[in-house]
């Protein structure tokens, strides 16, 4: 019989199971063989985490992240101060290039999607809130991993790094200590953003970006 778990292990756990789920499905095997827990442990916070909506099973039996997870992420973005200042100058910026709009943050070693605005265009950039992305891909990904502060009004472009046929700009949000605190962001198909996307929106990019700066 399995000791009792406290109540911070099984929270420990229960991320561990969501995080492997997050990577791919996963049958109740694999995730005992991903996560290095019990068949016992794994099967018990896996029904519980379904039972809330954190986890559902695929037609195959497998689990897969549950839709309870999108209610969360929207909530969770909603509720982020600088996602909600940075709106006016997104929808700004989003009717001025035509293109998708993004508002990144970093998370650990990834870089995650806060607010995003997508083009009117039928082929455009879609990324979705709460999206983790790369942070050594894509011009949003250089901004937040730049070992010293951009300056202000400097603007990154990339083409075809993180996707093949779309292209990037982003520039440096600051903080109130003139810290980088996310990275703003249009993308496109490379077919409307053209070989040097930077030329065309850099300026617009870096302008959005300072007017919600906090420096």
């Amino acid at each position: 019989m399995e000791p009792t778990v406290r109540p911070v292990g099984v929270l420990h756990k229960s991320i561990t199971v969501l995080d492997a789920v997050a990577e791919q499905k996963r049958s109740l095997n694999e995730l005992v063989e991903s996560t290095g827990l019990s068949r016992a442990t794994a099967h018990r916070i896996a029904q519980g985490l379904e039972e809330h909506g954190l986890l559902r099973r695929t037609d195959d039996g497998r689990f897969a992240l549950g839709l309870h997870l999108l209610a969360l992420g929207r909530q969770a973005a909603e509720q982020y101060p600088l996602a909600e200042r940075a709106r006016p100058a997104m929808e700004q910026l989003r009717d001025s290039t035509g293109e998708s709009v993004q508002l990144y943050v970093t998370d650990g070693t990834e870089r995650v999607c806060v607010a995003a605005l997508e083009s009117p265009h039928g082929l455009r950039t879609i990324v979705p809130v709460g999206a983790a992305l790369p942070m050594d891909r894509g011009s949003a990904g250089h901004v937040l991993s730049a070992p010293q502060p951009e300056v202000v009004g400097d603007w990154v472009e990339s083409v075809e790094e993180r996707e093949a046929g779309v292209a990037s700009v982003s520039a440096p949000v600051f903080g109130p200590a003139g810290e980088v605190v996310a990275a703003l962001s249009v993308s496109g198909p490379l077919d409307r953003m053209g070989p040097s996307p930077g030329g065309r929106h850099g300026a617009a990019v870096a302008s959005a970006a300072v007017s919600i700066s906090d420096s």
